[in-house]
């Protein structure tokens, strides 16, 4: 895949910042290019967890917890409704926990994928009043369920809302569902500093309100921040703000988890007693508390938490694990279909491929392979319960926004909802190929917009490189959107000799000389014989450094995540 490699160029006082936080110049250029102000570079580099944000500041927080305290006092059941996704599971599992430990008589119910679609509905709240629930608190979801509320308040069942979704407008203003409390740091008039918390940190901070209301410690409270962390990476939030304080310190909490569920997982994953980063959950962690409500119930996940011996965690761990395997297998499957479908037919802007075999829960998932693979927006659709009728999820490009688009094609679809990276759908089958007509027609996309843009950081010989700057670099994380790892580049670097390694040919061990003499080694991931064949006596490449250690030996290298061969 061909891309186009653009250099950060922000200006700065490197050698004033460096010097003010006893930092490389390199570093210091490192958080310019991530917008980090210079009034915010203490707080960066050193959060602390009393970094956070006062949960007080949540628009409706006092009043949820009133309600509360009511129903407690009054001993009315109270039902948590929450979501499929691991956001919704985490959720789940910090409010009930949170409610039993100051005396609630609580429960939790999670929709079904396929059965009820997204968020609280008719039906769980008629099932709700049939179980005698006074007090309904719904997390990850609720902000647009204004139907359902209306239901609620007509079957005399309270509702506090926690969603971190964004908001309805009419005319400018919020249009927000009924419901004796809202709490959303994305409501207008909301005061909270930061709105980019997802729904189980919306639900931490309801139980933090709460927790000192009922004079339960804040070490307690904390008790619940790996599962926070996990949700906040796995619903790919910007870890930005207070989000990257509670991923540092909640894979720290992660690493020494007192929760059984999370250490059978850690163990039957091959990740107990290793240092945790946020790769860990959002490609190992995250995917087995997933795959449940892909494929299953979400509520196995659920469960999992909430195991209490250690003998039934490990059995829910590993039929989480199972289903994960499970789901990855059927993943390939449906892209290695789709990718055939994709080559068989005439070259296309907007990728529209229809999948009759593939489970609706990984239609985004494949979607998104298919946007990696060829650099082009992708709508995967599938046969849906209702006859005639089919579903789908679509992964885009920053050139092309899915939703808005989508509001083009409002003739063609049934039902659509989403935003400018990704979107959900349904249309008749009938529909299909004119639907795909359409979107290509009107994609308004030229070739550039299909070259993926690569950033470098700093263009950085290998002299440059220490143990020093790479532990200073490690002071950044955690990783992940919206705070990307650093890459450098070098020109001109000298192959000095390659192998392959892996027993599946997957990792090429490169002996490189920059053009100033110094020697590195490389790691590459990818199809080592295709590399080997390609191989020139020179390459440019981006690259991350790293502290290779091996039998008590500690060494420089560099991973290698972009390349170009040139003859010289």
């Amino acid at each position: 895949m061909e891309s186009r490699w653009m250099l950060y160029t922000k200006r700065a006082d490197f050698q004033k910042i460096s010097a003010r936080f006893l930092i490389s110049p390199v570093t210091a250029r490192v958080m310019v290019n991530r917008d980090i102000q210079e009034k915010d570079m203490e707080k960066y580099l050193h959060a602390k967890l009393e970094d956070l944000h006062d949960a007080k500041k949540l628009k409706d927080g006092d009043r949820a917890v009133e309600i509360i305290a009511r129903a407690i006092e009054q001993k009315k059941k109270i039902r948590v409704v929450g979501d499929y996704d691991i956001d919704g599971v985490c959720a789940s599992y910090i409010l009930v926990t949170g409610l039993h430990r100051i005396g609630a008589q609580v429960d939790c119910d999670i929709p079904d994928r396929i059965k009820d679609g997204y968020g609280i509905n008719a039906q769980i709240i008629e099932k709700a009043a049939a179980d005698g629930i006074a007090l309904i608190i719904t997390c990850d979801n609720g902000i647009a369920a204004f139907e359902a509320m209306e239901y609620a308040h007509q079957m005399g069942i309270d509702v506090i809302i926690t969603d971190h979704h964004e908001v309805f407008k009419e005319e400018g203003k919020d249009r927000l569902p009924l419901a004796k409390a809202i709490i959303n740091p994305k409501q207008a008039d909301c005061h909270y500093p930061f709105d980019g918390i997802c729904g189980a940190v919306v639900a931490w901070k309801l139980v933090e309100l709460f927790y000192r209301f009922f004079d339960v410690s804040y070490e307690e409270w904390k008790l619940l921040l790996s599962v926070a962390a996990i949700a906040t990476v796995g619903d790919v939030m910007q870890l930005k703000d207070e989000n990257r304080i509670i991923v540092r310190y909640g894979l720290r909490a992660l690493e020494k988890t007192k929760n059984l569920g999370l250490r059978a997982l850690l163990q039957v994953c091959e990740l107990e007693n290793k240092e945790l980063t946020a790769y860990h959950i959002g490609f190992i962690i995250g995917p087995c508390l997933n795959a449940s409500g892909r494929l299953k119930t979400a509520k196995l996940a659920l469960e999992l938490l909430m195991s209490k011996d250690m003998e039934t965690a490990k059995q829910r761990a590993m039929e989480l694990k199972r289903l994960n395997d499970e789901r990855k297998d059927m993943t390939q499957q449906g892209v290695d279909q789709a990718i055939e479908i994709v080559e068989a037919a005439p070259e296309e802007k907007v990728l529209v491929v229809y999948l009759s075999d593939c489970h609706e829960s990984l239609a985004g998932i494949i979607a998104g392979r298919l946007r990696e693979r060829y650099q082009r927006p992708a709508i995967v659709l599938t046969d849906a319960q209702e006859e005639g009728m089919l579903k789908g999820s679509g992964r885009s490009i920053g050139a092309y926004p899915m939703f808005e688009k989508l509001c083009e094609a409002d003739g063609f679809l049934k039902k659509y909802g989403g935003h400018p990276m990704a979107a959900g759908l349904s249309l008749k089958k009938e529909n299909v190929e004119a639907f795909r007509r359409f979107l290509n027609e009107h994609s308004k996309l030229v070739e550039s917009d299909f070259v993926k843009e690569v950033w470098i950081d700093v263009a950085m010989p290998f002299g440059y490189i220490s143990e020093d700057l790479v532990a200073q670099l490690a002071q950044l994380a955690p990783f992940g959107q919206g705070n990307e790892s650093p890459t450098f580049a070098q020109k001109d670097v000298e192959i000095l000799n390659a192998r392959v390694l892996g027993k599946d040919h997957n990792v090429v061990r490169l002996s490189l000389k920059d053009s100033a003499g110094t020697r590195m080694e490389g790691l590459v991931f990818t199809d080592g014989d295709a590399f080997i064949e390609e191989a020139k006596r020179f390459i440019d490449i981006i690259y991350a450094p790293q502290v290779n250690e091996y039998m008590g030996q500690r060494t420089l290298q560099v991973v290698i995540r972009d390349w170009k061969f040139k003859s010289k």
